[in-house]
């Protein structure tokens, strides 16, 4: 007989970017800037990403798409792999997220490979959490206090190590 268990996602809610404070408001308008210069002439789902750096820092990414679909990359790690190809030792503090087409009361979550990369971001950055900041244009932002809440049954390294 199985033994029943839930996995609850903590999560705080604002009902629009207005209610941020000043840096994460800027952080929601950069993804969204970042969106409207995407690269998605196929889905023409424009994706942006900006993530903030404990020291301040600033980076953006957004959707970019290839004919050969597999060959594309996601807003989220694009922001992240930019910033860590710069400075491997980087710790990101909060990835805002924005898709501008989506309306509504839910904001777009990250795709699968995107919640494993930014996991791996918290686990590189000796479990520091990622603040993540998931917002709808002119709607609710959702603010999760660790990307790691994405992928509660989370794989990492030490399954590798068996």
């Amino acid at each position: 007989m199985p033994t029943p268990g839930s996995i609850d996602v903590p999560y705080a809610r604002y009902a629009s970017v207005a209610e941020l404070p000043e840096a994460d408001q800027a952080l929601v308008k950069a993804a969204h800037e970042a969106a409207l210069r995407a690269y998605a002439p196929y889905s023409k789902f424009y994706v942006g990403a900006a993530l903030r750096t404990t020291d301040g820092r600033m980076v953006t990414g957004n959707n970019q798409e290839n004919a050969s679909f597999p060959a594309g990359t996601c807003a989220e790690r694009t922001a992240l792999h930019a910033v860590m190809a710069q400075d491997p030792a980087t710790v990101v503090e909060t990835m805002a997220v924005i898709v501008p087409q989506v309306t509504g009361d839910r904001p777009v979550s990250p795709c699968g490979i995107c919640r494993q990369a930014l996991l791996e971001q918290e686990l590189r950055q000796g479990r520091k959490p990622l603040r993540l900041l998931m917002a709808v244009h002119n709607g609710p932002v959702y603010e999760l206090r660790t990307a790691s809440l994405l992928l509660p049954l989370y794989f990492d390294a030490s399954f590798l190590n068996g």
